[in-house]
């Protein structure tokens, strides 16, 4: 399990698509909407913590597809269905590797595009806590989308169809969170509800997600 994470952090880093893209697109998101609501920092700072999310929601929406494709261009998820290592196990370590390629980098420079949209003061820890804690989530939910479409011909847009309703209870928690802490309310409570997803997610999805692997490699 170990080398095959290894291999994707590589593969990620090779072929394009990881943290370099995800953070252009978060960067891309969080300048044009001061162009697009105006420069009040009173407007901004209001819905800075939905802004911040829904940017790093449709940053970790780009790379999902590659997740099983390139697995299963070259022949190698056919291989890796028949390993020792379990499927479920296979689902894991993918979808760690788009975490740690994706979901990572995003948490860290999240604070940092903060700072453009005047988020307030107290709200950058909340901010890093909860796409901490919500971002592992968005991978394995989308590595089970990208095991329902792989194969497919242009299943990027199904994928993103199947995987955006399934994400939406984070991006209320998540928001919700960091909403709280800017205020200077308690943002105890949708940080609970977002690491009990988290848990959930990631004690449930994997099976999910290996039992359409080995349908679609029937």
């Amino acid at each position: 399990m170990k080398a095959l994470l290894i291999r994707d952090l590589r593969l990620a880093t090779r072929a394009g698509g990881g943290f370099g893209l995800a953070l252009a697109f978060f960067l891309i998101v969080c300048t044009l909407v001061p162009f697009g609501v105006g420069p009040q920092g009173g407007t901004l700072a209001l819905i800075a913590p939905g802004i911040l999310w829904v940017g790093a929601l449709l940053s970790c929406l780009l790379s999902l597809d590659r997740i099983f494709a390139l697995d299963h261009e070259d022949g190698s998820l056919d291989l890796l269905a028949t390993a020792p290592l379990p499927l479920e196990g296979v689902v894991a370590s993918k979808a760690l590797a788009h975490w740690l390629t994706t979901g990572l980098p995003l948490v860290l420079a999240a604070p940092v595009f903060g700072i453009l949209l005047h988020l307030p003061g107290p709200g950058y820890v909340w901010l890093v806590l909860s796409l901490a804690l919500g971002t592992p989530a968005l991978s394995v939910l989308g590595a089970f989308g990208a095991a329902v479409t792989v194969g497919l011909r242009r299943g990027g847009l199904l994928l993103s169809l199947l995987v955006l309703p399934l994400y939406i209870p984070t991006l209320i928690f998540g928001a919700e969170a960091v909403r709280r802490g800017a205020a200077g309310l308690d943002p105890w409570t949708p940080l609970v509800f977002l690491a009990a997803i988290t848990l959930a997610v990631l004690a449930l999805v994997p099976f999910a997600a290996a039992s359409a692997l080995r349908v679609n490699l029937r």
